[in-house]
């Protein structure tokens, strides 16, 4: 063989090495996750209550984020991301949970979110909703906290040494009885099965005598509504859409919330109303924009100053509450 037959055949096989390790790069998931922007769903078609009525003009939306692993490719070049976010295996999975427990943990905040929004919508409309608190909830546990190696998202916080402890106030009354550093026994709910854990009290260097846990928390309740809602959000999960269902019963049953303008919404709906903090903020914002959405609501605070970073001429509202979000809506000029 020749010289420059040889060469030839090097460079050949060169190129197929390349393109075989780019089509890898390109197929091959990494250990890192994506968080990518979605198009906003209508919330129309997809809420129906007894009485409800459309008026044709505007809409709300809610927005959600695409999670999916990220390939070796778009690892490590930024462009192929696309208005994404790489993010790493424990920020999408807790460390105390598989997939599948977080996965379920996420299905049932979207029934919880849409349960929440139905309640809390119907009682400011003026219905009579009925509400029953059947404890605390347990979203997340503080990093190295007492309760991060035994308590775990979804459990559900029903008594504090054998007392009763259904609600936040008298959750909160019940720790602190105890001083910084004694034991407290939790009674939990934990798939079904009631289970006692003892969790020692420890404080913050900012509160140094006041007893804490480690535990951040939701209302649990039996709600019953006076008349029949359906919200189907598809695929979606997370409780994240909260705000946005609200919103559009809102509109269903009270006429013209939106004020003829198409609305994005976004925040986790606590039973008083309150709105509470998100994640993904910059995808939603990407995708709600790129749709052409004219308004977006966020939560006040961090969600809303990086949300602001990414709307463009979209405009951003920050809101506290879903009564509030309401009533801001309500001072916007009609859109014409």
């Amino acid at each position: 063989m020749s010289v420059r037959s040889a060469l030839s055949a090097l460079a050949a096989l060169t190129g197929v090495v390349f393109v075989a390790l780019c089509l890898y790069a390109f197929i091959s998931p990494s250990s890192s996750y994506l968080l990518l922007p979605d198009s906003p769903h209508p919330l129309a078609p997809l809420v129906e209550v007894k009485g409800g009525h459309d008026n044709g003009q505007g809409g709300f939306y809610f927005v959600d984020v695409i999670e999916r692993r990220a390939t070796l490719a778009e690892r490590y070049v930024s462009f192929l991301r696309d208005g994404g976010k790489l993010v790493s295996h424990h920020d999408v999975v807790p460390d105390n949970l598989n997939e599948r427990e977080s996965a379920r943990l996420d299905t049932a905040a979207m029934v919880r979110s849409k349960t929440f929004a139905e309640a809390v919508a119907l009682k400011y409309l003026g219905y009579q909703v009925v509400i029953h608190p059947s404890g605390m909830r347990i979203e997340q546990t503080a990093e190295g906290s007492p309760a991060a190696a035994k308590l775990l998202p979804g459990d559900v916080i029903v008594a504090v040494d054998g007392k009763a402890a259904l609600t936040e106030s008298r959750l909160r009354a019940l720790i602190d009885r105890h001083r910084v550093g004694q034991t407290v026994e939790l009674t939990i709910v934990r798939v079904g099965r009631r289970q006692k854990l003892a969790i020692q009290t420890y404080a913050l260097r900012s509160r140094p005598r006041v007893p804490m846990i480690g535990v951040f928390l939701t209302q649990a309740a039996s709600i019953k509504l006076p008349i029949k809602v359906e919200i189907n959000a598809g695929s979606v999960v997370g409780p994240s859409a909260g705000l946005a269902f609200a919103l559009e019963l809102a509109e269903k049953l009270d006429g013209n919330a939106d004020r003829g303008y198409r609305v994005a919404a976004t925040g986790e709906l606590a039973l008083d109303g309150s709105v509470e903090s998100i994640g993904g903020v910059e995808q939603k914002v990407i995708g709600a924009r790129r749709a052409g959405i004219e308004i977006m609501l966020v939560p006040a605070g961090d969600n809303a100053t990086e949300a602001r970073r990414y709307a463009g001429d979209m405009k951003i509202i920050a809101v506290t509450s879903f009564q509030q979000a309401l009533r801001t809506l309500a001072t916007l000029p009609p859109r014409k």
